[in-house]
């Protein structure tokens, strides 16, 4: 699935994790918070990787365009068909989720995030 969103991000697509809220028009954005409209927090993105991985799925794509910003979100698809690409970011997101969580991350948190059996240790050691 692809999500456009007209007008550029902000921030580095790399970033949408772990980076402090900004808003084009602070003040409609504060009176969308005062309303409940919206939070402060800009926490949205975060657990949606946090239900990405709960299911094991493939890291979404963020992309920055010259006047939009899409974000590709995959169907399921087991770590031993995903690219070198795809592992990669899906680590990078993992990493910067348990960063933002203050949480470590180890063999234990990248084999629960690929859903790699306990007898393939190493496995999970190569991908991050």
């Amino acid at each position: 699935m692809e999500i456009t969103n007209p007008g550029t991000p902000l921030v580095d697509t790399n970033r949408f994790i772990d980076t402090a809220p900004k808003s084009r028009n602070e003040t409609l954005a504060s009176l969308m918070r005062r309303l409940n409209i919206c939070e402060e927090r800009s926490s949205g993105v975060d657990r949606a990787i946090e239900v990405i991985e709960e299911f094991q799925l493939p890291a979404p794509k963020f992309i920055r365009g010259d006047e939009y910003t899409r974000v590709i979100i995959y169907a399921p698809l087991p770590l031993t068909k995903m690219n070198n690409e795809d592992r990669i970011r899906a680590c990078y997101q993992h990493t910067c989720l348990h960063y933002v969580n203050n949480e470590a991350v180890n063999n234990q948190s990248v084999r629960k995030r690929f859903n790699i059996n306990k007898n393939n240790v190493s496995f999970a050691s190569k991908i991050c």
